[in-house]
């Protein structure tokens, strides 16, 4: 249907960046932090970065809008990072869309999607939702890629049995992509639990130190994060660590202090066991104080 008007191109297997969020109108805001720390990671240049936040930022609207008839239902986001072209794919489960280049409404965005990117893609997922890809030009070089996302391997599909609607996902390999994804989007979250600007501050620290201490000891190289927003309250899940090595990292006497510091900065901390290895689970509150 779309092979005259959208050009085809081979697109990497192994995302850099998967994000599953409801298809709630606000999480497009998690949607551009995601963008906005993986472009910091791969020095993405400025102008190219705003034309691929608003055409991916369209294409997640029309999620919002139109795939649940009103209703939430599941949002998924995948990054490919390559050489010259950076690939997102939007992807829902509802009824699915149909757009048309000649519709005057404006109301699924598609010629700010056209103007924007390189290619623009929709499939129909066999009735049960659409995908979207769009494909980026970009001027990164080869040699800054491998440096800012060394041998990232490829991604476990994310099982969401057993997680909520409302619960945030973020997958990222390289696992050092959390260094810069994940004190944005965790500082959003905060915000949307109504923490304090101290408690923030306190939270995207707490990023910052999670990614640093955990990223040598993560198993398979692929981080996964889940992360629950309550009231007044954050409760994350950080793994697959390596099996016995993060009682060691989050101990007091650990190298860098990170037991230290979630002794400090989190309501409570605790190593699960996993079939793929250990989960650190935490908990941030504000009691508004």
């Amino acid at each position: 249907m779309w092979g005259d008007l959208l050009a085809r191109t081979e697109m990497a297997e192994i995302p850099n960046v998967q994000l599953n969020v409801s298809s709630h109108a606000e999480n497009v805001l998690l949607v551009r932090q995601a963008l906005n720390g993986l472009a910091e990671t791969i020095h993405l240049d400025p102008l190219e970065l705003n034309d691929i936040s608003t055409a991916v930022s369209e294409a997640c609207n029309n999620v919002a809008l139109h795939a649940y008839d009103g209703a939430d239902g599941p949002l998924e986001l995948e990054i490919y990072v390559g050489p010259a072209l950076l690939t997102v794919v939007v992807r829902d489960h509802g009824v699915g869309i149909h757009p048309r280049i000649d519709d005057e409404s404006g109301g699924i965005g598609l010629p700010i999607m056209l103007a924007l990117a390189q290619s623009v893609e929709f499939h129909d997922l066999d009735g049960d939702g659409t995908e979207v890809r769009l494909e980026f030009a970009i001027t990164a070089r080869a040699a800054e890629l491998e440096r800012a996302l060394p041998g990232a391997p490829a991604l476990a599909p994310v099982n969401r049995d057993g997680i909520a609607d409302d619960v945030t996902v973020l997958t990222l390999a390289p696992a050092k992509l959390g260094r810069t994804v994940l004190p944005r989007l965790l500082s959003a979250l905060a915000a949307r639990a109504f923490f304090s600007t101290d408690r923030i501050s306190d939270a995207q620290l707490l990023a910052d130190a999670l990614v640093a201490h955990s990223e040598e000891t993560v198993n398979g190289g692929q981080l996964n994060i889940d992360i629950n927003v309550r009231p007044r309250a954050l409760e994350l899940r950080l793994g697959p660590l390596q099996t016995g090595r993060t009682s060691e990292l989050v101990g007091d006497g650990a190298s860098g202090g990170l037991g230290l510091l979630l002794a400090r900065l989190a309501e409570s901390h605790e190593v699960r066991s996993a079939a793929t290895g250990d989960v650190l689970a935490l908990r941030l509150t504000d009691n508004g104080a």
